[in-house]
């Protein structure tokens, strides 16, 4: 398959039990159940959201009174203005967004659930295959399309970048490009490079649109917090009974995750790659509890260069209140 075709195919990916925002529907008559029982969770196609898909599948969320839609996001920065219009309740997305958003007080914003974490292979920057860039420190100075600018890809990039010598800037070295899109600009020609993660750097490789430069998911950003759900303070502060629910069902979906099988059944179904092809991705780490000691590393590395000014207590950000 070309990675051409791949595109069209992950472009059009769908996730389970997907659905327009639209409102959601009150808590049950006695009170005891959650506030709202009908969410909308802004996702995206990737391997970082399967235990969603695995919580929504295997009736977590039915078991704690909610009905969750999924809604499908390009990336950080959509799901932070997606979450501030209203538009959704909950959204998975990156940490590096969401700090940054909370900093500039874009976003009062609570994290209900850990998502995801790197691994090797998991997040990688990848080249055309003729390419002659064999290093970060080749690629100073060209194109490199990342999701979205100032997010998670980037500070990757930089940070393992830092490590071979190389340095990139912000607003000149990146492009944004949507995650589907990756390979067909690598045949093109319209960047040097791109940040990709799973399904898509298999689907990249396998295409034979490019070849992985640089594993992210290796020292100096190995086991790297990825990233989380989240909803706005209002939200979170409004219906406590709705967030607990949805962090049971979660954290169940989180373990399940741990089991590579539960991760490769589920990949096909809202991402429309094969059995075959999910079977031969690399997986992350899908933590069940939320640590601030953890998201911590987050902060420091937007610090290292330069994406906050100022210091952020992770701790009063976390929203951890079911049993």
């Amino acid at each position: 398959m070309t990675s051409r075709a791949l595109a069209v195919v992950l472009a059009g990916a769908a996730t389970a039990g997907c659905g327009a925002s639209g409102g959601s529907d009150g808590g049950s008559a006695d009170g005891k159940g959650p506030e709202r029982t009908r969410i909308t969770v802004g996702t995206m196609p990737v391997a970082d959201t399967a235990a969603l898909q695995i919580a929504i599948r295997k009736g977590f969320f039915k078991a704690e009174g909610l009905t969750v839609r999924t809604t499908t996001l390009s990336g950080g920065a959509e799901s932070v203005s997606r979450l501030r219009a209203g538009a959704i309740d909950v959204s998975f997305g990156n940490y590096v967004s969401y700090f940054l958003a909370h900093a500039n007080k874009a976003l009062d914003l609570r994290i209900v659930s850990d998502a995801f974490q790197s691994a090797p292979g998991t997040h990688a920057v990848l080249v055309p295959k003729d390419s002659p860039v064999r290093s970060l420190k080749d690629l100073e100075g060209k194109k490199i399309g990342v999701n979205t600018k100032r997010n998670i890809s980037a500070l990757l990039v930089q940070k393992a970048g830092k490590a071979e010598g190389a340095a990139f800037d912000d607003d000149k070295d990146f492009v944004e490009i949507d995650m589907p899109n990756m390979g067909t600009a690598l045949e093109s020609g319209s960047v040097d490079a791109v940040q990709a993660v799973e399904p898509f750097v298999t689907a990249i490789e396998k295409s034979g649109a490019g070849r992985v430069v640089a594993d992210l998911g290796k020292p100096p950003t190995a086991g790297f917090p990825i990233a989380g759900y989240a909803g706005t303070a209002a939200f979170t502060e409004k219906n406590p009974k709705t967030v607990a629910a949805f962090q049971r069902a979660m954290a169940r979906a989180q373990q399940q995750a741990g089991h590579r099988s539960n991760v490769v059944a589920a990949l096909p179904h809202y991402t429309k790659i094969t059995a075959e092809e999910a079977a031969q991705l690399r997986l992350g780490g899908y933590p069940v509890a939320l640590d601030p000691a953890r998201l911590r590393r987050v902060v420091d590395l937007m610090r290292e260069f330069g994406y906050l000014e100022q210091e952020i207590d992770v701790e009063p950000l976390l929203v951890r209140t079911a049993p």
